[in-house]
């Protein structure tokens, strides 16, 4: 799929005290997937812009992808494609208008350059943006089946 197709599923609206965030226009059962993610070129040096999808591999997203907020409680999770590429699947249903949110300890084993103070806004926020390896166990169980495989991979590593 194009990515710029799949971009006229969403908008680019204000997303309350984050800046903006992408939208839906349409409705989403939980496990569908709500953007395929496309993989152009593997870098191996971690910063804002990337997506982590392998020990010291990161891709850029693109499209409206790039843009998604993180949420301590978010309706989207990762699943791998048949590309190796992310896709963000919901974790439960998702109603027309709703932003599009991930938690980003979902694909980021440790993350180092995000603001100190996280402005989800979610009644379970974390108050931090950490990568996995960050999170309580309760939230991986929560998040099972909708992470980025290598983190777990990397946790039997550890």
């Amino acid at each position: 799929m194009d990515p710029s197709d799949q971009d006229n599923n969403f908008e680019l609206k204000d997303s309350s005290d984050r800046g903006v965030g992408i939208f839906t226009k349409l409705s989403y059962s939980k496990d569908e997937v709500v953007m395929r993610g496309i993989v152009h070129e593997v870098v191996r040096v971690n910063h804002v812009g990337v997506s982590q999808m392998g020990e010291n591999e990161y891709f850029e997203p693109i499209g409206f992808m790039a843009l998604v907020n993180h949420s301590c409680n978010p309706n989207c999770g990762i699943r791998l494609n048949e590309t190796g590429a992310q896709d963000y699947v919901a974790i439960r249903d998702i109603k027309k208008g709703e932003e599009i949110t991930f938690d980003y300890a979902m694909q980021n084993y440790k993350i180092g350059y995000f603001p100190s103070r996280c402005l989800c806004g979610a009644s379970d926020c974390r108050r931090t943006i950490g990568g996995w390896v960050d999170l309580p166990t309760q939230k991986r169980q929560q998040y099972e089946g909708y992470v980025a495989p290598y983190l777990l991979e990397l946790d039997l590593r550890k």
